[in-house]
């Protein structure tokens, strides 16, 4: 039925009110150009702590990223609130390109990735010698994400007062990766700090290793100002360790110019996300050798080209089996 006649004008019209009271949504975007520059230190069930201008920023993310998700050492854009004052809160509106990933799954059946860390020049890899055993194949997976994720990897050796290093130093000393050497009294002491910040200077490097093997405390005495607990609790129900460390923090390195990423202990690190492309850019001298390969070599087929080229004299056989071993943990667990 018809409401109105032939010859209707505007008051005629009704217009239903915008209950909301809000602006009609528009698929144009701010550009935001005037935002400032901050760093992500960490993140805190959806609260973001941004570094600008030398001062802490909390912030959330802006509905626009979508599930876009800014990690700690993402390099980010904010607007709003800048002044860092308490109950205050910007907004980051864009997160910019990242230069590194270091990325992990829950295991190795996982197909959904987890971006631990962004931007940081390098991966210092924290295992105990003894109490608690080393674990290899962790050290291993934990290599295959730097060298996958574009992160220079740094070994950390702890408690050498307890066992010698020499079994697993030999296990990596053809992959030339550095590495440091600490025993529990040089942590105490200050000793074992100075030798490892020689390695960190200038960088931003973020520390992994599963529980117990002294990586906090050895954050702890790079980063003195900013103690962390080092002393975890016990689960009543579990009788397991919980872990010291909950959730990721950007810190600045005391006595030299660089950044230190504490990160929670790990039990697992999968790599379903891992091609093995990508592993071979961290051996300058076999990547050239796989032109001859077949499509999607796993470099470890009796058609893959890299033996031929070994054969010929182009590389040392033992980096061979080191990439192959590093590629092989993708279908081994850690603990085998």
């Amino acid at each position: 039925m018809r409401r109105y006649g032939k010859h209707t004008d505007e008051d005629d019209i009704r217009s239903r009110p915008n209950r909301k009271g809000n602006r009609p949504r528009t698929n144009i975007r701010p550009k935001h150009e005037d935002a400032a520059e901050g760093m992500v230190l960490t993140v805190d069930r959806g609260r973001l702590t941004c570094l600008v201008d030398d001062r802490p920023v909390l912030a959330m993310k802006a509905r626009e990223l979508g599930r876009k998700a800014a990690v700690v050492g993402d390099r980010v854009a904010l607007v709003g609130d800048l002044s860092g004052k308490k109950d205050t809160l910007a907004r980051i509106v864009r997160i910019e390109e990242r230069s590194s990933v270091l990325r992990r799954t829950a295991d190795d059946d996982d197909p959904y990735e987890r971006v631990v860390v962004a931007n940081a020049d390098q991966l210092a890899i924290v295992t105990a010698l003894a109490d608690p055993e080393p674990r290899p194949r962790l050290v291993d997976r934990c290599l295959v994400a730097a060298y996958d994720g574009g992160l220079e990897p740094l070994l950390v050796l702890t408690k050498s007062d307890l066992a010698p290093p020499d079994k697993l130093l030999e296990l990596y000393g053809d992959l030339d990766i550095p590495y440091v050497v600490t025993s529990r009294e040089e942590l105490e002491n200050g000793d074992a700090a100075d030798r490892v910040r020689t390695h960190l200077n200038g960088k931003i490097t973020a520390f992994v290793g599963h529980s117990g093997v002294g990586k906090t405390t050895l954050v702890n005495a790079l980063v003195p100002e900013e103690r962390r607990r080092t002393t975890g609790l016990v689960n009543a129900v579990t009788g397991r360790g919980r872990h010291t460390t909950t959730s990721a923090l950007a810190l600045p390195l005391a006595g030299a110019d660089g950044w230190v990423i504490d990160t929670p202990g790990v039990r697992s690190f999968g790599l379903a996300h891992i091609d093995p492309s990508r592993v071979i850019h961290a051996f300058p001298d076999l990547e050239s050798g796989t032109a001859g390969c077949p499509r999607a070599c796993s470099h470890d087929e009796p058609d893959c080209a890299l033996d031929a080229w070994v054969a010929d004299g182009h590389a040392d056989p033992a980096r061979l089996y080191s990439l192959r071993r590093l590629l092989a943990t993708r279908e081994r667990r850690e603990g085998d």
